[in-house]
């Protein structure tokens, strides 16, 4: 199996961990939890800034000394926009669950410069990119116009039988403007749950070129290269994006080779 590749597995309340030294980069951490109705979770931030991603159900969140109280409406990821909470470096947080969660927590060097803040629903930028069989619809949780300090957070909703981060684009050189250095973990959903979808994972000199069949609730990282998302017909695919570099900000650079399908 591909070292790109991680499948969900039970400790405690974590199914998925990710860190800079299991993955063997410098800036993003992830984890996923699922929480009984009843449940807890609590950590402190340390040198991170942390957004919590309410991926299904309703807890009740508190940030260092704030009580933001009881968030979160669907169900499951495909039920539209999420709730969120940023909290900075420095702090901590408790989660306690009011109905079965599963909750994304999305790690990034910080400093503590910025206040805890709620992300409802409202406040997620919506759009729908490409067409035919290459749309996908947009929601951007933390995107680099909204305050952060290295952290990027996007949800992507891909229909059944489209591609997504499609054409393939990388972001892996600190090249501004042209493009942005980003270390990135995708966090994928089914639904029906036992879809699967493609993912290729591939740099310019083919050093590393790997095609990863995922299922629902793995984890792919990419630390470099292109990284194209196909969806499995019948099966509409949820991925959720963590990213952070040196710079917070994203600018790709489209594959050659097919940056024609853009050049209309």
């Amino acid at each position: 199996m591909s070292k790109l590749l991680l499948k969900p597995g039970k400790s405690g309340s974590r199914i998925h961990q990710v860190t800079p030294q299991s993955a063997g980069w410098t800036y993003v951490g992830f984890e996923v939890h699922e929480l009984a109705a009843g449940e807890s979770l609590s950590a402190e931030t340390g040198a991170t800034e942390i957004c919590l991603v309410l991926v299904a159900g309703k807890a009740s969140i508190k940030a260092g000394s704030q009580d933001f109280g009881v968030l979160g409406e669907r169900s499951n990821p495909f039920e539209g926009a999420p709730w969120s909470v940023y909290i900075p470096a420095g702090s901590n947080y408790e989660v306690r669950a009011e109905t079965p969660v599963e909750l994304a927590v999305c790690a990034a060097p910080g400093t503590g410069a910025l206040p805890a803040r709620v992300i409802g629903p409202d406040q997620v930028g919506q759009e729908t990119r490409g067409k035919g069989s290459n749309t996908r619809h947009v929601r951007n949780i933390l995107p680099e116009w909204e305050p952060a300090e290295s952290l990027l957070v996007v949800e992507v909703i891909t229909p059944s039988g489209n591609w997504s981060s499609y054409p393939p684009h990388k972001h892996d050189q600190d090249n501004l403007p042209a493009e942005s250095q980003l270390e990135e973990t995708y966090y994928h959903r089914f639904n029906p749950t036992q879809g699967y979808g493609v993912q290729r994972v591939y740099t310019d000199d083919r050093s590393l070129d790997e095609v990863i069949a995922f299922s629902d609730r793995d984890v792919v990282l990419v630390p470099k290269g292109y990284h194209p998302v196909g969806a499995a017909h019948g099966y509409d695919l949820y991925y959720l994006n963590v990213m952070a570099g040196p710079k917070r900000i994203w600018k790709f650079h489209n594959d050659p080779d097919h940056a024609w399908l853009v050049q209309a």
